[in-house]
């Protein structure tokens, strides 16, 4: 038995090419005491990773050149030196692109009694559906009656943000690209609206969706969506920064020409990463798992199969070319 790695190769000058990757195999990690073997089932792609590529400062490490690509996974304990888990048990964690890995028990999330398909705790029940929880009840929270706007409201974070909204008592509009994403963003999750940011009329579009204008902006993307969605703002109005996914592979930063808006309108703008507010994952859990086996929350995903088809499949999504949450199945 060997594992297989997916390894940084090279730093991206703008956009990632599969060239920027090198996958390996090597020998199955030796357990230590105190330790267990993972065997993992699906592997999490999310946009927050493009930034690690990068050797800038950021919120957290950057991956080093040769070295693993970090990312969140779901598998089964197959071998264990720890008292805190046997074999069989189902976890979540931080063990990035490969198919095995060691780790301690105290790192990993143990799911006892799955409500859902084990992807989904890499979605809708992860680290994506608690971002969207987070950013809303820490910057937001949208009251009822509020306009929402959320942008990339077909991904894994917007749409569980604007479903939440919807489920608070909100009108939500969502900001997706291409007519396929809207229908599903309004038809599947039940925004009220949803704008095709593709469309040549998006300034005009979303003021019409926005009749009294905008409470509370759920921003995935930045860029040219969020100096637009500047121009709407309501006074008071929330905006909770949780991604900049149009600019990571950017190599000029879209230059925002409305903050005139933020003063004038007294705005609370204010970004967040979920890793800094661990305390509010059980709470968060614990709504979107009531939820979900309620039938007020719905997800769609991507699944690409096996790890050799993971730099595509996390490049196709930084472009937009999926549905939902993106994960590996690692068959």
């Amino acid at each position: 038995m060997l594992n297989r790695q997916v390894l940084l190769a090279r730093r991206p000058q703008g956009w990632v090419t599969q060239a920027d990757f090198r996958l390996v195999e090597t020998p199955l990690p030796e357990l230590a005491e105190g330790q267990v073997l993972v065997r993992n089932r699906y592997l999490s792609l999310d946009p927050y990773m493009r930034m690690r590529m990068n050797d800038t400062p950021s919120y957290a490490p950057k991956v080093e050149l040769g070295q693993l690509m970090v990312g969140g996974t779901v598998g089964e304990v197959i071998d264990t030196r720890s008292a805190a888990l046997k074999n069989g048990d189902i976890v979540s964690g931080l063990l990035g692109w490969q198919l095995y890995a060691a780790e301690r028990p105290e790192r990993l999330r143990r799911i006892d009694t799955p409500i859902a398909p084990l992807s989904a705790y890499l979605g809708v029940l992860g680290m994506p559906g608690v971002t969207a929880w987070v950013g809303l009840e820490l910057v937001g929270p949208p009251k009822a009656g509020e306009t929402v706007v959320v942008s990339a409201a077909s991904g894994a974070v917007g749409s569980v943000a604007g479903q939440i909204a919807r489920i608070r008592g909100c009108r939500v509009v969502g900001i997706a690209g291409g007519s396929e994403k809207c229908r599903h963003v309004t038809a599947d999750l039940g925004f009220d609206a949803c704008l095709d940011y593709k469309a040549d009329n998006l300034a005009d579009a979303l003021a019409a969706a926005c009749p009294d204008g905008i409470d509370v902006y759920f921003d995935n993307v930045g860029g040219r969506i969020f100096d637009l969605v500047l121009e709407r703002l309501n006074p008071f109005a929330r905006i909770c920064v949780c991604g900049q996914v149009s600019q990571y592979n950017e190599t000029e930063p879209y230059a925002t020409r409305n903050l005139r808006s933020l003063l004038v309108n007294r705005v609370k703008l204010q970004g967040f990463i979920v890793s800094d507010h661990m305390a509010l994952w059980p709470p968060a859990m614990r709504d979107l798992s009531a939820w979900l086996s309620a039938g007020k929350l719905h997800y769609r995903e991507t699944v690409a199969h096996g790890l050799d088809h993971a730099p595509e499949a996390f490049i196709n999504m930084l472009r937009g070319d999926k549905l939902g949450k993106q994960v590996v199945k690692l068959d």
